[in-house]
């Protein structure tokens, strides 16, 4: 049996929740996924702006380890509500209310996010990752009532999700030097437990829908970088900056990102998710995907900060602010979303190799043009690549 939406304002009280059918035409996602994707950039740009502070302040160490840690656990609940909602997506009133819980929590952890970053102090953090949690452990709780088929996962998942939710509670009594590998700990945990969940039923989620959502997800992360490099600019404007460097900063940021969507678009991504293997290694890839392009927009403010003479950085320090999170975005993407389509020795070889030219550019003195002209070459011989592998067919 499945579940129906009807995508409209009205909604029963409580229907059963009994699962989506996984080859349903026409599933996209729902008005409710979209407004709580909106609660979930809130906290990817309260991490982007606290790593780009952290960044220009000079405390690159602690402020990429805070920006692990923060955008780990935005990443895993969206995720997992995510590929729930692909399965068992009912849109009931109680269904609604759950999700609005989750929404709360979010919004919770962004609020913490900037006192996690300056103090190590993620006590707002872990509640409100934990009220996301305890949200999802309820809504398990309910497919395992209402999808006999699913059951033993469903409560595998409840328990596994609640379990690793005390965990992160304790995790705050400990002593500060054990924070970061205690976080660490309870990371793979949290990795582990679908993988625990799932030994014995597959959940059955909808292939288009999850590559929807996170091509949505996408596109909302490179507007966040989007937006934190113009309020760049604007500070940048209203420091007075010469026109030559603000220019550059625009131009190619704008050069970059737009690179970056082409390229993650240039594969439709519903065609790798034919197995549930598969489908692990491909949601899991996108957290360095996700981040990384996150971190981008954190990397421009960090430019402007340093023409300005605001950065307390070198000028490599300020260059390696973008270049690495752009070598990051296209080895992961290359990884996940590109070689499994078999793209041909051209394509494979272009990605390395702007790979590593990203990488040096932040060893000249005018990164940002040369990573945005590395960037257009990867999009023309991925297009090439791409028309020499239709023409094959």
């Amino acid at each position: 049996m499945t579940g129906t939406h009807d995508g409209g304002s009205r909604a029963p009280l409580w229907r059963r929740m009994a699962g989506r059918d996984p080859a349903e035409p026409h599933r996209v996602a729902t008005p409710l996924e979209l407004l709580s994707d909106l609660c979930f950039v809130v906290a990817v740009a309260q991490a982007s702006a606290s790593l780009h502070h952290a960044l220009s302040e000079g405390h690159a160490g602690a402020g990429l380890l805070g920006y692990v840690m923060v955008f780990f656990s935005i990443w895993w609940a969206w995720m997992n509500f995510t590929w729930f909602a692909s399965a068992y997506d009912t849109d009931d009133a109680a269904y609604r209310l759950l999700i609005f819980v989750q929404m709360a929590g979010v919004l919770v952890l962004a609020a913490g996010v900037p006192r996690a970053f300056q103090n190590g102090g993620f006590g707002l953090v872990t509640l409100g990752y934990v009220v996301m949690r305890s949200a999802l452990v309820l809504l398990w709780l309910r497919a395992a009532q209402g999808h006999a088929e699913g059951r033993r996962s469903a409560l595998r998942y409840a328990f596994g999700v609640a379990v690793v939710q005390v965990g992160w509670i304790a995790r705050l009594a400990l002593p500060e030097q054990f924070g970061p590998a205690a976080f660490f700990v309870l990371v793979l945990a949290e990795l582990a437990v679908p993988v625990w969940a799932e030994r014995f039923w597959s959940t059955t989620w909808h292939p288009h829908h999850i590559a929807e959502r996170y091509s949505l997800f996408t596109i909302i992360v490179l507007g966040e970088s989007i937006l934190a490099a113009t309020l760049a600019i604007q500070t940048g404007l209203d420091r007075r900056l010469d026109a030559g460097p603000l220019l550059s900063v625009a131009f190619s940021g704008m050069v970059i990102v737009f690179a970056m969507w082409w390229l993650y678009f240039s594969r439709p991504a519903h065609l790798l998710l034919t197995s549930s293997k598969v489908a692990f290694l491909w949601g899991y890839g996108h957290y360095l995907i996700f981040s990384s392009a996150a971190a981008i927009g954190a990397g421009l403010a960090v430019s402007i900060d340093f023409d300005t003479r605001e950065a307390h950085i070198g000028p490599f320090g300020a260059g390696a602010a973008v270049a690495v999170p752009v070598a990051v975005f296209l080895i992961s993407l290359w990884l996940v979303h590109v070689r499994p389509h078999r793209p041909g020795p051209l394509v494979d070889g272009a990605y390395l190799a702007g790979v590593a030219a990203v990488l040096a550019t932040a060893f000249t003195g005018l990164p940002l043009p040369l990573i945005a002209a590395v960037m257009i070459v990867l999009v023309v011989v991925t297009q090439h690549g791409a028309a020499s592998v239709r023409r094959a067919l």
